[in-house]
Parts: structure tokens; sequence; C-alpha cells
């Protein structure tokens, strides 16, 4: 049991650089005071004590901010990074190692009743502040979720979304479990050597206008060498220029 305890508490330390000992994460974390409260509510649902349950995670809430349905699976080494406003459904299953932030919703789509309502995440999934996870289908293993994105579709392992709705990256980034990839533990879901597809497709466009101008400019050179007329490359140069430069702009 402590052996767990203090397992969850370092998984704490390491992911976050404010927590400087065991001491002050075990008293000043809301978001682990949350996670045992749902322990013990989790066990009683599992009991068929479903109102003491609700009870107990009513009471959970009132002290942490975080309100987390007692029928909802929470693996282990779970973070609720600051924690405040976080709202967990029913159905929910939260994999080992995942970091949630403040803010976030992993919610329901669906009315029914007894069916799976709620996102399932792997493990090592980091979903950042104030982003909303909507609908009962799976956000991959290593997946990331930047701030204030919503996620209404299946999200792969690896990948990071972003934006309203979600678009999906695929950074280049270690996906095995090793100690290689903990150091690219990516704090609000923020990951290097992403870009975003919609950049990526405009960079694509200037990429192919720049090599129809060089096209052009040698076909009325060639033309021009034909009629013998002088030739006039530097209206194409500037546009080549002009593109250039906003394709350098699209990469900051």
């Amino acid at each position: 049991m402590f052996n767990s305890l203090f397992d969850q508490v370092d998984s704490i330390i390491v992911r976050d650089p404010a927590a400087r000992n065991r001491l002050e994460v075990i008293t000043c974390y809301q978001g682990l005071h949350a996670v045992w409260f749902h322990r013990i509510a989790h066990f009683l649902w599992n009991l068929g004590l479903k109102w003491i349950a609700r009870v107990l995670s009513m009471i959970s809430r009132f002290i942490t901010g975080i309100e987390i349905h007692p029928g909802a699976k929470i693996g282990r080494r779970v973070f609720l990074d600051h924690g405040l406003g976080i709202v967990i459904g029913e159905t929910t299953e939260i994999g080992d190692d995942c970091t949630i932030y403040q803010g976030v919703t992993l919610g329901g789509t669906s009315l029914y009743k007894g069916v799976k309502r709620h996102p399932t995440l792997g493990k090592g999934v980091v979903v950042s502040a104030g982003a909303k996870v909507l609908g009962s289908f799976t956000v991959g293993d290593g997946a990331r979720i930047s701030s204030n994105a919503v996620v209404l579709k299946e999200i792969p392992a690896g990948a990071t979304a972003v934006g309203i709705p979600a678009r999906v990256l695929h950074p280049d980034l270690p996906q095995s479990g090793d100690s290689k990839t903990k150091e690219y533990f990516s704090a609000y879901g923020v990951t290097p050597n992403v870009d975003d597809p919609v950049s990526m497709a405009l960079k694509g466009l200037i990429d192919a206008t720049i090599e129809q101008e060089a096209k052009i400019t040698q076909l009325e050179n060639a033309l021009a060498k034909l009629s013998n007329l002088p030739t006039e490359s530097s209206s194409s140069s500037d546009t080549k220029r002009d593109l250039g430069a906003m394709k350098e702009w699209l990469k900051e």
C-alpha cells in the first residue's frame, strides 16, 4: 500500500518542478487528494453502495474543486495537476501515467444509460488546461491534447491534437515507455518538432508555386531567345522572393 502511495507521489515530483518533497505533495496537492477520494468512492461504487459513493465524490468536489464520478476507472500514477475545474464522467477510463491539467472535461455525448458515453485515455496521455474530450472514443497511448482543444474523435497513439474541433498532428517523438521517453514529457501538451497541418499545406502550395514560377521563367526565356527579344526575369525573381518570405513566416 505504502509502496503504491510513494510511487504515485514520486511520479508527481518527476512531472512537476514545483514539487520539492514528498511531504509537500502529500499535504498540498489537491489533485492527489481527489484521486485518493476517488479510490475509496470507486471501491464503494463497485460494492453496490452507489449513494454513499456519490456522496463521497461530492465531498471530494467540495474540498478539492475536482469532480470525478465514482464509476470512472483511473489507473496508476495519474496526476491531476492544479486540478481545479476538472470533470471526469462515469464511464471514463484513464490509463497509467496520464497527466490532466485544470479545467479539463472528459465528458459524454450520449444520453443512453448503461452504455459507454465517455472517453478512454491510454497510457501516458497529457490533456492540457481547458481541453474538452467528448465522446466514447479512445485517445491512444502517449497522445497529447493541447490547451482548449475540443476533441470529438479518436486520437492515434503519440499524436498531438490542437484546435476546435481538434486537428491531429504527428510529432517525431519516441513512443516507448523507457527512461528516454520520459525526458520528452510535454507539460501542457506542448511538444517540439510538430507543425500545424494547415501551415504544412500552405507551405506545400508555396513550394509548388515557386516550382511553377521557375518553369514559366524558363519557358519565357526560351521563347525570348527564339524571338530575339530581351529576357525579363525581375518580376519572376520578385515573386519568388515574396513567396520565399511567406514560407519563412509560416515556419515561425
